[in-house]
């Protein structure tokens, strides 16, 4: 048999015996050789060859099934190989690849066989590909849809969030910044102790009030892999078999940050008990930081709010007081241009006057101002405008300086 139809001839089979029949077909063609079949993620042979790890041709008597992504202007377009059968040199060894693509329990998975010389051979092969793969480089690693991507825009994207541009409520910067910091220096002394080497966090509060800020700030400052979670939900898995990838992922990347924003909004009644075993279950999460972050904790059942030996600390993000919002405002003034900013006299009835706004309302006053000053053309000075700015932002948020809710 020839391989000019090898591919073609493959995805003709039922999809049950698709691999067998790969397998069977490489084995005739191949007498002697070792062949390995898998279907995993961490085989991203595309990233291994950018990377300058080994080197790759496409077979030309075969049709090569290659699928192209448009991410948006300005971005590069990204290849995938879909189906293909690749020659490869690696280490001064040559082997052959084989990658299929077909439906399998309901969903497009691409399966791959090696082809060498021996099985030894192979085996180190894939086993350098799936281990260079895993790691987190310079990048976010990101689920969504049910799949894991690894995004460097994202990674890039949050480098300006420090703790230096970070305003928070007395000593609670510090004391999160600390908490991170020796947690992740003191592995030797949990294992001396035989204590867990693993942490649960969650950061509760209103929203605009800077828990997504700090977390950013402590995946600069800490410069462990960062594992972001957008959501369970997938269309070809449940939340559930979600929730079994994302901490299986965690595991192989420790030690690591595991961050999940609106924890209330990610876990359901049918997703909990499966959550609460990954979290505190018999698999062992060490060197697993998992940081969770929610705008109603009221919401969380007490399982998972309560119990300490899964999420051990809490951090309270409440709306700032005078102090941390007249710290804002001289951060702002700092950062305009002389004729934006305001006077030291308004800076102080501003602080005042600014009860019960966020640093996300303190953020859209100012953002506001400076958009009606440039519509005006600098005709009306900061001053007058930005003051008059606090009343309608407090009447868009119905609330007042004197609301119940705003003294918890």
């Amino acid at each position: 048999m020839g391989i000019e139809n090898f591919i073609k001839d493959a995805l003709h089979k039922p999809n049950d015996y698709v691999a067998y029949h790969v397998g069977r077909e490489l084995a005739e063609l191949h007498p002697g050789k070792a062949i390995l079949e898998g279907e995993t993620g961490y085989f991203d042979l595309e990233a291994f060859v950018r990377a300058e790890k080994c080197s790759v041709v496409h077979e030309t008597s075969i049709f090569n099934h290659i699928k192209t992504d448009w991410d948006g202007p300005g971005k590069e377009s990204k290849q995938s190989v879909e189906n293909s059968w690749l020659n490869v040199l690696w280490r001064g060894h040559l082997l052959d690849v084989v990658l299929v693509t077909y439906t399998q329990r309901c969903y497009p998975s691409r399966h791959h066989w090696v082809v060498a010389d021996n099985k030894k051979l192979a085996e180190a092969f894939f086993a350098e590909v799936c281990e260079w793969s895993s790691e987190v480089r310079g990048e976010v690693l990101v689920f969504q849809d049910g799949e894991w991507t690894k995004n460097k825009e994202l990674f890039d994207a949050i480098k300006s969030a420090t703790f230096d541009n970070l305003i928070l409520r007395y000593k609670l910067k510090e004391e999160i910044e600390n908490d991170f910091v020796q947690f992740f220096r003191a592995r030797e002394f949990y294992e001396r102790y035989r204590i867990p080497w693993k942490r649960g966090v969650l950061f509760i509060g209103p929203p605009g009030n800077g828990k997504t800020h700090t977390l950013k700030a402590l995946v600069n400052q800490l410069g462990q892999p960062c594992l972001y979670v957008k959501g369970f939900k997938s269309e070809y898995a449940t939340d559930q078999e979600n929730l079994r990838l994302v901490f299986a992922r965690a595991r192989i990347t420790t030690p690591c940050l595991l961050v999940m924003e609106d924890l209330d909004s990610m876990i359901d009644d049918k997703s909990r008990a499966f959550f609460l075993n990954e979290l505190d279950g018999f698999e062992t999460n060490t060197g697993v930081v998992v940081l969770a972050t929610t705008n109603h904790p009221d919401r969380l059942d007490p399982a998972i709010l309560d119990r300490p030996s899964r999420f051990d600390r809490k951090y309270y993000f409440d709306l700032p007081a005078e102090a941390e919002r007249s710290a804002y405002i001289g951060a702002w003034n700092i950062e305009l241009q002389p004729e934006l900013r305001v006077s030291e006299a308004v800076a102080i009835e501003l602080a005042q006057q600014t009860e019960g706004f966020s640093f996300a309302y303190m953020k859209e006053l100012f953002l506001s101002s400076m958009m009606q000053w440039m519509a005006m053309a600098g005709g009306v000075s900061t001053d007058k405008i930005i003051l008059g700015q606090v009343a309608q932002l407090r009447e868009q948020m119905n609330v007042s300086p004197k609301s119940p809710a705003l003294s918890q």
